[in-house]
């Protein structure tokens, strides 16, 4: 009887979630959905709501995030994480989910629901060592069209002005949590924090992760755009890569398949590069990497997967090493980390 009790509990929506939709228009005066929590990042509390007109999607940013560290981040990105989906549905309308509805005093906004049987998680898929070549390429070539289409564009820029959401979000919990773990290394990372906080040329999601794409029966949708911003959009891509790189630590068996679609993704990206010289920004990207690889054991959100403390050492060993003496290419990168791996 208890359990049963604890599993209709569960799925009772929190009221404040069903208020902000009722603000929507999404919720009528009398209904009293259903509902359950999704699993997320640690950044946001995310539901399925089942609606009289169906299933949706329902998003609150939280200001202290589920980690160990302590970690507070204004909740006002929700409003720009709504604005990136906006302007990406506007350039490649099949890589972001349909917005339904937002409640700006909350914090809360709706989205279409897409389930798991048409949209697969691209993390649990390379989990599984199930790495779609394909799928590598389309994330490259989205995120460049994307990229490609924000560039040089004022009036973006202008809907974005989160540099201090970027920096509390990504700079200093990544890159100068990373310093201060590796007091030799701080004057390389700090000049990366710089670097890229100073270099202004396209709209960035800020956490293109393999948990954050839906493998879709139209290719890639890109999800937790919390931390949009006008910046660099060398972020993005090494952001990606770089978990593409850890995940040969989390399945070996597939360390081959790994270090092929990351050749395939950065190759795909950089083929859609015409805001800049692809050289120019694959510098950047080849700099960024190891600083965030190091970041992802070392600061405020570290990856969950790397349990084992002497894979954590040959990442620290490796981006030690790389930021030391940087790498020309993203290449050369993927080819010291495949010698590494044992690839």
């Amino acid at each position: 009887m208890e359990e049963m009790e604890n599993r209709q509990r569960q799925n009772v929506p929190p009221a404040g979630l069903v208020a902000s939709l009722r603000r929507m228009g999404l919720v009528g005066a009398d209904e009293h959905p259903a509902g359950e929590p999704l699993a997320g990042g640690v950044s946001s509390d995310i539901w399925r709501i089942d609606l009289a007109s169906g299933p949706v999607c329902v998003k609150r940013a939280l200001s202290q995030l589920k980690v160990t560290a302590d970690w507070r981040v204004p909740t006002e990105r929700n409003l720009y994480e709504m604005r990136w989906f906006k302007t990406v549905a506007g350039v490649v309308p099949e890589a972001v989910p349909r917005l339904l509805g937002h409640d700006e005093q909350a914090g809360t906004f709706a989205m279409a629901y897409l389930p798991p049987d048409r949209f697969r998680l691209w993390k649990e898929e390379l989990r599984a060592g199930r790495v779609d070549m394909e799928c590598a390429a389309a994330v490259g070539s989205r995120l460049a069209a994307i990229h490609s289409a924000t560039a040089g564009n004022d009036a973006v820029r202008r809907a974005f002005p989160t540099d201090e959401l970027f920096y509390a979000l990504r700079l200093e919990p990544y890159l100068e949590a990373a310093a201060r773990a590796h007091p030799d290394l701080a004057a390389p990372l700090h000049r990366l924090v710089e670097v890229t906080a100073t270099t202004r040329r396209a709209l960035v999601h800020g956490d293109v992760s393999p948990k954050n794409i839906l493998l879709g029966p139209d290719g890639p949708v890109f999800l937790d755009a919390e931390c949009a911003w006008y910046g660099d959009p060398a972020f993005d891509i090494a952001f990606c890569l770089n978990h593409l790189l850890l995940k040969c630590l989390w399945t070996p068996s597939a360390t081959d398949r790994f270090i092929a679609a990351f050749r395939i993704l950065s190759t795909s990206y950089l083929d859609g590069v015409d805001w800049e010289t692809p050289a120019d920004i694959e510098a950047r990207v080849a700099r960024l990497l190891p600083g965030l690889m190091l970041a992802r054991v070392d600061g405020k959100s570290p990856v969950e997967y790397l349990t084992d403390e002497d894979d954590r050492d040959r990442v620290r060993k490796f981006s030690r090493a790389s930021l030391a003496d940087p790498a020309a290419s993203v290449t050369a990168i993927a080819d010291a980390w495949a010698r590494e791996t044992g690839s």
